[in-house]
């Protein structure tokens, strides 16, 4: 009877190290960065397609969109709130930085967003959502293959309760990125926000926007499921 006593522990601690040794060796598969830290976020990502520095590829859950994904970030979902999934026509998530401000907040995030629109509205909805949010219709525009962009950046600050714009670049690094994708065979639009305005270093400006802007081109669409 004692040796079986004594057996049985040895048995549960062989099979506990067993089960360790396959999980180290399954953990090694994944790249040794943040993003893959986490085990939601790693859900989204393709472990073997690193597609730039410091960048994995990204698969929406709807199945109609990839884009890049940057590997110091983690997709946020303590709640049902932070991660947000409709059928196949719309996404909203946002993903924060895991660096830390020295007071514990979140130093920065992203935000995506997949939905429909009327291409015949386009123009009414980007004027809607730059002057909204910068008090100005003037974002920059350009073209892929498959998609048109529009995007503009800018220093958002309060004072008191009231929400100041300042455009001058050369004065102050823009803190807020807004861009607009808008795929040319579907109805398809994806609606992007960066916000770094708990990032105090002030020379990162054209950083920032060469790494949002790479993000914002980097969007390709389903074209399977698109409509012609």
């Amino acid at each position: 009877m004692k040796k079986r006593t004594k057996t049985l522990p040895a048995i549960i601690t062989g099979v506990a190290i067993l089960i360790g040794g396959i999980w180290l060796i399954n953990e090694s598969r994944y790249p040794n960065v943040p993003a893959f830290d986490d085990h939601f976020t790693r859900e989204f990502l393709n472990k073997d397609k690193k597609v730039d520095d410091g960048f994995y590829e990204f698969e929406s859950k709807t199945g109609q969109y990839t884009m890049w994904f940057p590997e110091e970030y983690q997709l946020l979902h303590e709640n049902e709130q932070q991660y947000v999934k409709s059928d196949d026509f719309y996404e909203r998530w946002k993903a924060s930085s895991v660096k830390k401000h020295k007071k514990g907040d979140q130093l920065n995030y992203l935000q995506v967003e997949l939905s429909e629109s009327n291409a015949d509205d386009e123009s009414i909805y980007v004027e809607s959502l730059f002057k909204g949010e910068f008090g100005a219709n003037d974002p920059e525009k350009w073209e892929t293959a498959n998609t048109r962009i529009y995007f503009d950046a800018a220093y958002l600050y309060f004072k008191g309760t009231e929400e100041h714009v300042i455009h001058d670049k050369n004065k102050y690094a823009p803190n807020t990125y807004i861009g607009y994708v808008a795929d040319k065979y579907s109805n398809k639009v994806i609606e992007l926000w960066f916000d770094d305005s708990l990032n105090h270093q002030t020379n990162k400006g054209l950083e920032k926007r060469e790494w949002f802007v790479e993000i914002l081109n980097s969007i390709r669409f389903n074209q399977e499921n698109s409509s012609t």
